[in-house]
């Protein structure tokens, strides 16, 4: 088996640059010689001050808030949710370094083989379908279809839009033909699980999903208009993809690869509902729009999201599911710090066109076909803030637990928590005090499940010299060989460090001298917390390092002479009780005041 070689991974660990890798993901402000930003995996990453600490030197970074820490490697692992040859291979591929396999041994890490063969049949289905949908007369439906939704060549160019031909076989056949094994294409998500060679696509419009690296995962289809099934009836208007190994719906955006940039530069999202209406934003020149995928708006797509924008703009439609849509997308994204707003578009176009001709036009891409890119454009400009829309969902004072009591609750600030209490009072006509009390009372009802919940307490790690003398050596390695030529691990009394310089011992005997495989081996998170935490400190660089190592040694050696001074004593006066001294006993009692002497003058020296 195929497995990356250690070269590589040495090599990508040598060349990294912790600022530059974090740095894409979180926004770093150098101070006073670190670097620092907002945690972007708690407080959906709007601390008011900057808890979030990467060093260069040691390529680690800490939270100070949630205590999350480790390599730049773990970060990518943590942020993009990849294994550690994932990551090792994307970070390759980004500095250019070759990625070299060879066959494994019980310290190096197996290739991902699964995800790559699935992220290259992606891609060669994918270009399958665009030749169909632009070089192919089965296509031609397709392509009608989308001159009538005013979909223009650059945005069939932009999210690779192509068909999948009709004939449920011809996927299967033309795979095998390429050399996938049916097991293999079992796994894809591509076929049907019950009849394994019939294709989940065909007849239909095909929008390929990517990934925030920009690999193809998935695939959206939506039935061509007219087109019936084999049993007349019409087939579901649109189709997804399952999950797979390679594709989590509540992990990724459609369009994410392609908005990403802008929502970096704008800090702010526009979220829709479906894939034509993000084409139809995109067309308008809107290219930070992106949407969920056969789910509501999760926690994990808001989290990340989070990391890069502090609002959201809504554009869903206004039928019933687009409004719990919209309740349920403002929720997740205050939870997680993000500001929104509303586009209600029906009202928004009446009063941007005063009525006149407007029609039912209940989504973007209606309005992009009938009106134009700018009226898009200025319906953006038209929106509500969130609470104002969602006081206009609860309709009277009965209501106000349903709707208004859980927007409350997610706000990360009192004062703005404050101020829509003092807003419900005015909208209902009654006293503010009484909304405080309903909404407490609300609250305490709500979290006794929560307080009832035993939570397991983390067992305190202290500074101790043994502890310090092993974390020194944990983010300082180099230096780890003369440790263990003058200290046992029998030594070790604490119990933090023993686990400590067990896992040292485990990365240095299977030749893995660097953090990311020291963090992998320690069970006790509040142990890694303490080396994140310290591990960066100016006392662990430089010289202090050293001389940080050498006074824990020094600790341990006067523990070993006191010990033996300690057992020196103990058997001198057992041999002085014995009735009547053997000659014997007089030569052992002469030999052990000859040793005490020598471990006096040794433990003189130290002190």
């Amino acid at each position: 088996m195929a497995f990356i070689s250690k070269s590589t991974i040495q090599e990508v660990n040598n060349r990294l640059d912790a600022v530059s890798i974090i740095g894409d993901y979180v926004r770093l402000e150098k101070k006073s010689g670190r670097w620092w930003g907002k945690c972007p995996f708690h407080a959906g990453g709007q601390e008011k001050t900057p808890s979030f600490k990467v060093d260069p030197d040691l390529k680690m970074y800490h939270c100070f808030g949630c205590s999350k820490g480790g390599s730049a490697i773990s970060f990518i692992m943590e942020i993009d949710n990849l294994t550690y040859p994932e990551a090792i291979k994307a970070l390759a591929r980004k500095m250019g370094i070759e990625i070299v396999y060879e066959e494994g041994n019980d310290f190096e890490v197996e290739d991902t083989t699964l995800k790559e063969e699935l992220f290259e049949l992606y891609k060669r289905t994918t270009t399958t379908f665009i030749h169909f949908l632009k070089e192919k007369p089965e296509g031609d439906e397709c392509k009608k279809y989308l001159q009538e939704r005013g979909v223009n060549e650059e945005m069939i160019n932009a999210f690779k839009l192509g068909y999948a031909p009709g004939n449920r076989d011809f996927l299967h056949k033309f795979l095998k033909q390429k050399g996938y094994s049916d097991e293999f294409l079992e796994k894809s998500g591509l076929f049907s699980k019950n009849y394994k060679t019939i294709s989940l696509f065909s007849g239909r419009l095909i929008f390929p999903i990517s990934d925030r690296q920009e690999k193809i995962v998935a695939f959206g289809g939506r039935a061509l208009p007219g087109i019936l099934q084999s049993d007349g009836k019409e087939p579901p208007k649109y189709i997804n993809s399952p999950e797979t190994e390679i594709y989590k719906k509540g992990q990724t955006l459609f369009a994410i690869d392609l908005a990403k940039q802008e929502l970096r530069r704008t800090k702010t999202v526009i979220l829709a509902e479906g894939y034509m209406d993000v084409i139809a934003l995109h067309q308008a020149g809107i290219t930070n729009a992106v949407a969920p995928l056969g789910t509501s708006f999760t926690d994990e797509q808001a989290s990340w999201l989070s990391r890069w924008v502090d609002k959201a703009v809504l554009i869903y439609d206004t039928d019933e599911a687009g409004v719990k849509a919209a309740y349920k997308s403002i929720l997740t994204c205050r939870k997680y710090g993000i500001s929104c707003e509303v586009v209600q578009l029906s009202a928004a176009l009446q009063e941007e066109t005063g009525g006149i001709n407007t029609g039912n036009f209940k989504d973007p891409a209606d309005i992009l076909l009938k009106f134009g890119p700018q009226m898009l454009k200025n319906l953006l400009k038209n929106t509500i803030f969130d609470f104002k829309y969602i006081i206009s969902l609860s309709g009277d004072k009965s209501r106000m637990s349903n709707f208004l009591f859980p927007y409350l609750e997610v706000l990360n600030l009192e004062v703005e928590r404050d101020d829509c209490i003092t807003q419900i009072a005015d909208v209902f006509r009654i006293e503010k005090k009484a909304v405080q009390t309903d909404y407490s009372t609300w609250k305490k009802k709500g979290n006794i499940a929560d307080n009832r919940a035993a939570k397991e307490v983390p067992l305190e790690v202290k500074r101790n010299s043994e502890l310090m003398m092993l974390t020194v050596t944990a983010v300082n390695m180099e230096l780890y060989p003369e440790l263990r030529a003058e200290v046992q691990i029998k030594e070790i009394d604490y119990k933090a460090a023993k686990e400590l310089f067990v896992s040292l011992e485990e990365c240095f005997v299977s030749g893995e001298m660097n953090i990311d495989s020291l963090l992998a081996r320690i069970n006790e998170d509040s142990l890694k917390r303490f080396i994140l935490s310290n591990g960066d400190t100016p006392e662990f660089k430089g010289n202090n390092a050293r001389r940080l190592m050498e006074d824990g040694i020094k600790e341990i050696k006067k523990k070993r002479i006191t010990k033996r001074l300690t057992e020196i004593g103990a058997e001198i006066r057992q041999l002085e009780r014995k009735s009547g001294i053997e000659a014997n006993a007089i030569d052992e009692i002469d030999e052990l005041l000859s040793e005490k002497k020598q471990l006096d003058d040794k433990l003189r020296k130290i002190i």
